[in-house]
């Protein structure tokens, strides 16, 4: 009888599962062997794609001559530092002994792309071949995977789409890169006064950079507006609360040009005329107009994928993205949590059948011990398939990322941020089995002459589950907080002049007093004042923010048709992002601020910038690189032929990089260069 191989990515990997198997190996170099199996590892990529010179001599020096270079035939070799390794694989795979090869790489692309790699490099003939593919390292979910094990031939679609976006890479960045390098990098040399200027140019790359460059360009440009509030502080049986004055229908002031929205003025004597025609004798009854009462719920967030956790940790914790997807994969490598590279934020129904499992291992964890134990106690989670937190339409690859409930003993070996981390995947995980909090909305309408104000409240009538969130650093208002404090005129007041609710915390009496309310009864008024406020400029990016805004490319594009077609493809994928966002501050075209987490472009950033929108623009445009990324998922299900795909890649590449050679316009640029670099140094 032959053997089995097991080729894992990683050598803590590769132990798990021959601790799931409960095989007695034996330690070799490389790998592990016992009678009935071996288990080797890859250490990430062990092949690359060769440069272009591997295909010719002269590609090794840049020239129009050689571009643009577009191979029908591809070469791939061993990478230098990972060859011995690879030696140790290849040799394993070929053993006449070895009948069966389980692929036990990532379930992603990318663990796809690593073992076909290596599989095509080596030859390997007249094998089984198994795709193991798992959702986190438990044994259980190990030993399921290697149960329920699929032909590798049913992943080929994957395997396409996961080459087709390496050619992709390649064949952009080294065509694109040239040609903008000898087209213009003397230019950028010249200016910047350095030794030399490589213009780096990527698919995804390129397009995250003219985000964040039309962003800073957005608020440099900003123009501030003045505007003026009108509010009155108003008397209800001896309590004060604020009114918020508004030129609705009624108003003498209702459609009038000097208006800044309906809820100010443009000019401040406006707003002196409003409050001395209110204080103008007769002033009259001021009396309840209105008053509404209503119950509003808030139901928990969806679960995490990769990029709302690293928006969230970016938030609270002021950590990179690549931060975050470093100590998410430590936990998942601990077994504490399922797979991280997810853009999935619900469950699968398979999973919520056994759900039971997660939550009783939780009892073990001190911050969701007792929660964990009061949803299995009252059987919430029975429910759970039943709600928006499961959904097998929305996932493709991976589920959301939740807590295992195991590998708990691990927790002491863990750092305090990566404990951190671990308890807000926990309790956003919790918090699902949980009631929607509750809350009792007050809006209130005061009529003052033909005047109206309004004032609006909200109590927090039950907490439910923002009692699981209790100690997240939050804010969004949402965190439970019973310190007594009268309502503030001002609070949660956006910067916009926005009228929003005042949330009443602690005081009962005034809660009371809004419950027995009704239309017509008088109030006084203590006085008027004008609030002075300003527009304010749209916000840079923070790691964690463009993250999200790459994850949702579709904000950016007009046409429904083209938005509609790319939903759920985004600019990069949640395994890349943070890699990318990383690349572009180490090339010193972003400045990344570690201790706020904000992004800014450099004057070299904004200058790349000119340099593709002035050559070729659509690589800045999100709905193209979304659409790429959109065909790279129609390959991987089966959509489109890979040769389809390729057609038009090579015809995408050949064009702009012909456009480009034909362009004579460095004069130009220079100056957009001086031009660039004033607005910059303002």
């Amino acid at each position: 009888m032959g053997k089995s191989l097991f080729i894992a990515e990683k050598p803590s990997v590769a132990r798990e599962f021959a601790n799931a198997l409960k095989v007695n190996t034996a330690s070799r170099d490389g790998y592990l062997e016992s009678d009935q199996v071996i288990i080797t590892w890859c250490v990430g990529h062990l092949v690359t794609m060769s440069y272009p010179d591997a295909y010719d001599e002269r590609y090794k020096r840049w020239s129009f001559d050689t571009i643009p270079f577009l191979p029908e035939e591809y070469k791939y070799e061993v990478i230098d530092s990972s060859k011995k390794q690879y030696t140790i694989v290849s040799s394993l795979m070929k053993r006449p002994d070895v009948t069966t090869i389980y692929v036990c790489t990532d379930s992603g692309r990318e663990g796809e792309y690593i073992y076909r790699l290596v599989e095509q490099m080596s030859g390997v003939k007249g094998k089984d071949r198994r795709r193991v593919w798992i959702d986190s390292q438990t044994e259980e979910e190990i030993l399921r995977g290697i149960r329920e094990a699929k032909d590798l031939k049913e992943y080929d679609n994957l395997s396409d789409a996961a080459y087709l976006r390496a050619k992709e890479d390649y064949l952009m960045g080294i065509n694109f890169s040239r040609a903008l390098t000898l087209k213009y990098g003397t230019t950028v040399k010249d200016y910047l006064k350095r030794d030399r200027a490589v213009i780096s140019v990527g698919r995804v790359m390129t397009c995250v950079l003219g985000i964040i460059v039309n962003r800073e360009r957005e608020i440099r440009s900003f123009v501030k507006t003045p505007f003026y509030r009108v509010l009155g502080n108003f008397i209800l049986q001896d309590k004060a609360f604020p009114g918020e004055w508004r030129a609705v229908e009624g108003s003498s002031w209702y459609a009038s040009p000097k208006l800044y929205k309906e809820n100010g003025f443009k000019a401040k004597e406006d707003a002196e005329k409003l409050v001395a025609h209110l204080q103008e004798e007769p002033v009259g009854d001021i009396l309840l107009d209105s008053i509404s009462r209503k119950k509003e719920n808030k139901n928990p967030p969806l679960l995490y994928n990769l990029a709302e956790l690293q928006n969230e940790c970016s938030r609270m914790f002021k950590i990179s993205p690549d931060e975050t997807l470093r100590i998410v994969q430590e936990l998942y490598e601990k077994k504490m949590v399922t797979y991280p590279r997810t853009d999935a934020r619900v469950l699968s129904t398979a999973v919520a059948k056994e759900i039971h499992k997660n939550l009783g291992g939780l009892r073990g964890y001190q911050p969701g011990a007792a929660f964990a134990a009061e949803i299995l106690t009252k059987g919430s989670h029975r429910g759970i398939a039943k709600t928006r937190y499961v959904n097998d339409k929305q996932i493709t690859d991976h589920y959301a990322i939740i807590p295992t409930g195991q590998g708990l003993n691990g927790l002491n070996g863990l750092a305090p941020l990566s404990a951190k981390v671990y308890e807000v995947i926990v309790r956003r995980f919790l918090s699902i089995f949980y009631p929607p909090a509750v809350y009792r909305k007050f809006s209130l309408c005061i009529k003052v002459k033909e005047e109206k104000f309004f004032a609006g409240f909200k109590v927090l009538a039950e907490e439910g589950y923002l009692k699981v969130m209790a100690k997240k650093t939050d804010d969004s208002g949402d965190k439970p907080n019973t310190a007594p404090r009268a309502p503030s005129p001002e609070e949660k007041r956006k910067d916009s002049g926005e009228n929003e609710e005042t949330e009443i915390k602690g005081d009962g009496e005034f809660m009371k007093l809004l419950e027995t309310l009704k239309k017509g009864e008088k109030l006084a008024v203590d006085f008027y004042e004008i609030k002075e406020g300003e527009t304010s400029p749209p916000k840079r990016y923070t790691s964690g923010s463009i993250i999200l805004t790459m994850e949702n490319a579709g904000q950016f594009i007009e046409d429904e048709e083209l938005r509609a077609q790319i939903k759920g493809s985004g600019i990069g994928t949640s395994a890349t992002r943070a890699e990318i966002l990383k690349k572009l501050v180490n090339i010193e075209y972003l400045a990344l601020n570690k201790k706020t987490q904000v992004l800014t472009p450099t004057l070299m950033g904004e200058m790349i910038y000119d340099v593709v929108g002035s050559s070729i623009k659509a690589l800045l445009d999100p709905a193209l690189t979304a659409s790429w990324e959109k065909g790279l998922t129609m390959v991987a299900d089966g959509n489109i032929s890979s040769k389809e795909y390729m057609d038009k890649l090579n015809g995408f590449v050949g064009r702009r990089t012909e456009h480009v050679k034909r362009l004579n316009n460095q004069r130009t640029l220079y100056t957009q260069f001086q031009a660039t670099a004033e607005n910059y140094r303002k």
